[in-house]
Order: C-alpha cells, then sequence, then structure tokens
C-alpha cells in the first residue's frame, strides 16, 4: 500500500477559545475532488462547527477545502456541508450532552488514517470564559519565557 504524505490540518484557535471533555474520531462523507484537495492540504477548520439535523445525523458545516486545481465540472463546493461517521451510540451520548448541558461539539484536526482514509476528531467542549482565556495565555507566555531561558542556558 503506498504512503501518502498528507499534511494534518488543526485548529489551533479551538484549544483556545474552549475546554475539551472528550474528543471522537469520525469519518467523513467526502467527494473525490474533496479528498484530492485534502491530501494537498487544502483546508481550513476555523470557522467551521458541527450540528445535528432533525434526522439525528451530525454534519460539520462551514469547512473550508478549497477546489481542486485539476477538477472539472464535477468539483465540489467549498463550503458545503459534510456527513459525519459515527457509531450510532457515540451519536446518542453527544446529542444527549449537547441537549441537556449547552456544551457544543467543535471539529479541531483533520487527517488521514493509518489505512487512508479521512478523519475529523471532533471535540465535546464546552466554552472558557474571559478569565480563562487570560489564564491560557499566561501559561502560553510562561512556557515560552522558561524555553527561552533554556535555550540561554545551553
Amino acid at each position: 500500500m503506498a504512503k501518502f504524505t498528507s499534511k494534518e490540518i488543526v485548529n489551533r484557535k479551538a484549544k483556545f477559545e474552549y475546554h475539551f471533555l472528550q474528543s471522537f474520531e469520525a469519518g467523513l462523507v467526502l467527494k473525490g475532488t474533496e479528498v484530492k484537495a485534502l491530501r494537498e492540504g487544502l483546508a481550513n477548520l476555523n470557522d467551521a462547527y458541527c450540528l445535528f439535523e432533525k434526522s439525528g445525523v451530525l454534519v460539520v458545516k462551514n469547512m473550508f477545502i478549497a477546489e481542486y486545481d485539476y477538477g472539472t465540472v464535477y468539483n465540489h463546493d467549498a463550503r458545503r456541508d459534510r456527513y459525519l461517521l459515527l457509531r450510532k451510540p457515540e451519536l446518542k451520548k453527544l446529542q444527549r450532552r449537547v441537549e441537556e448541558k449547552g456544551l457544543t461539539i467543535v471539529p479541531y484536526r483533520l487527517y488521514f488514517s493509518e489505512r487512508g482514509f479521512a478523519k475529523l476528531e471532533v471535540a465535546l467542549a464546552q466554552g472558557k470564559k474571559a478569565f480563562d482565556k487570560r489564564e491560557t495565555m499566561k501559561e502560553r507566555d510562561n512556557k515560552r519565557e522558561m524555553d527561552r531561558l533554556k535555550k540561554i542556558k545551553l
């Protein structure tokens, strides 16, 4: 089997905005040109979010996958809704937690599995308050300062 050198796409802003409570690995329903664009790393998760449709299906909305350069009339729409593939117990658990506790589902990481399938890591998350965000910034600055001091001592 051929090894694919694809890039991992991460929503870095999500860790700053949310506390992650639990994460799930979900498959994606994609078209051929979307897979080819993903292998080139032409995607963005910054504005993406997940919702449940009335039929109980989890959908990722507003995820940007650039049009494939060599695609023809069969090229995909860059921001179309994409279905997520999870097991029924996981879907029910997520739906229950989102409805009861006011949590949200955040798409965090897009990557290819060892078998070559596109996977989206989604997290059950709770929004951070302003003071939590300030605390995160302080920790990040302290870590950066410690790394700088270690580099100087060496």
